[in-house]
């Protein structure tokens, strides 16, 4: 890691919109001392008044380090939600160790609040770059944000979402699409 790569993630970091920044000082307090910290009073309206599911992700130069989410909000707000996903995203990703301290300067965060999922008939109804996808299949459902970097298809973005909940992209399953706000 240069120390421009360095001074570029603290670059991002400054200029973080508050939805970001929530999750930065979230992180930051549970991976440095365990803190679970409360919900700021400084906030915008939307974050202690809105519902909504979303999901924090991370970033380690440019490679995925974590990310959870909820598809609906299970908090009472969009702030708690924020809270609670990102310690997951930093601790609980099964695909990766917990996030450790020393790694805070190299991470880059986003936030993406979700809109209401809504059935489609058809994968035709799908814009990778505009609509996040969910697939279901029994009791299994798994999800894919949209306009992720490396997603070139409609195709593929089924699939990595038919792996995720361990579909199988033969079986019949049900399509839903949602829109995202996503917050840097």
């Amino acid at each position: 890691m240069t120390e421009a790569q360095v001074q570029e993630c603290q670059k991002k970091r400054d200029n973080a919109d508050p939805w970001v920044r929530l999750a930065w000082d979230t992180i930051t307090a549970y991976v440095t001392d365990k803190n679970v910290i409360p919900v700021p009073k400084n906030l915008p309206e939307a974050l202690y008044k809105e519902q909504a599911g979303a999901f924090v992700s991370i970033h380690k130069l440019g490679e995925l380090r974590g990310c959870i989410g909820t598809i609906a909000p299970v908090m009472p707000s969009l702030a708690e939600e924020i809270i609670r996903n990102a310690i997951c995203a930093a601790t609980q990703d099964p695909r990766f160790h917990p996030i450790a301290a020393k790694e805070l300067p190299f991470l880059d965060i986003s936030v993406d609040v979700l809109g209401a999922p809504e059935p489609i008939s058809s994968k035709s109804e799908l814009d990778i770059k505009r609509y996040g996808v969910i697939v279901t299949c029994g009791g299994r459902r798994g999800l894919l944000l949209p306009d992720l970097e490396g997603v070139e298809s409609v195709d593929q973005q089924i699939f990595i979402a038919c792996r995720k909940a361990g579909i199988d992209p033969s079986e019949h399953y049900a399509l839903q699409r949602f829109e995202v706000i996503r917050h840097y």
